[in-house]
C-alpha cells in the first residue's frame, strides 16, 4: 500500500498534483498528503526547482518547449481565473518530459524504419503506443531484430540518462503479457 501511495506521489507530483488531489487519489488525509509532498521536494529539491522554472518560463514566454525544441503555446498559463491558470501550468510541466517522450519515440521509429529499409527486412514496424512499439517479424529475422530495436531505440537521443529498452517477444499479444 506504501509503494502504491510513493508511486501516486511520485508521478502525481511531477504533474503538479496538489495535496487535495492526493488525498483524493489515495486513503492519506489532507494533513498526511501535505507531508508527503513536502517530504518528496525536501528529498528531491531539482525536481521542485525544475517544475518552479518550466512555470516560470511559460508565464515569461507563454510556451514550454520538449529537449528537441518542440513548442506548445500555453496562452491560459495568463488567465485571470486561478483554476485555468493551474490547469495551465500542469500542462506546462507535463509538456516538456510527455513531449520529449513523444519526439524519442518518432526520432526512433524514422531511423528504425530507415535501417529496416537498408537491411531490406521483411519485419513490419505495424503500431506505436505511447513508449511502445509493435512489430511483425518472420522467424528469421527475430534475433537480427531483438539486436537493432534496442539498438536504435536507446540511441534515439543523447541524454545524461540511459534509455532503457525492454523486448518482448510472441507468437500472439496473449503471449506478450
Amino acid at each position: 500500500d506504501m509503494r502504491r501511495v510513493a508511486k501516486t506521489v511520485n508521478f502525481g507530483v511531477i504533474y503538479g498534483m496538489s495535496e487535495y488531489g492526493l488525498e483524493q487519489a489515495t486513503e492519506l488525509s489532507r494533513e498526511e498528503a501535505a507531508q508527503f509532498i513536502t517530504s518528496y521536494f525536501e528529498k528531491y529539491p531539482g525536481v521542485k526547482q525544475y517544475l518552479e522554472s518550466t512555470k516560470e518560463q511559460a508565464r515569461k514566454f507563454g510556451n514550454v518547449k520538449t529537449v528537441l525544441g518542440r513548442r506548445r503555446f500555453i496562452p491560459e498559463i495568463k488567465s485571470s481565473n486561478r483554476q485555468i491558470r493551474e490547469a495551465a501550468e500542469r500542462m506546462a510541466i507535463n509538456m516538456p518530459v510527455q513531449g520529449t517522450s513523444a519526439d524519442i519515440i518518432k526520432v526512433a521509429m524514422i531511423n528504425l524504419d530507415s535501417e529496416m529499409q537498408k537491411r531490406q527486412l521483411k519485419s513490419k514496424m505495424l503500431l506505436q503506443v505511447h513508449d511502445e512499439l509493435i512489430f511483425e517479424v518472420p522467424e528469421d529475422e527475430l534475433e537480427e531484430m531483438r539486436q537493432l530495436v534496442p539498438e536504435i531505440m536507446s540511441a534515439a537521443l543523447e541524454l545524461c540518462v540511459p534509455l532503457k529498452v525492454d523486448i518482448k517477444t510472441g507468437k500472439n499479444w496473449g503471449e506478450m503479457g
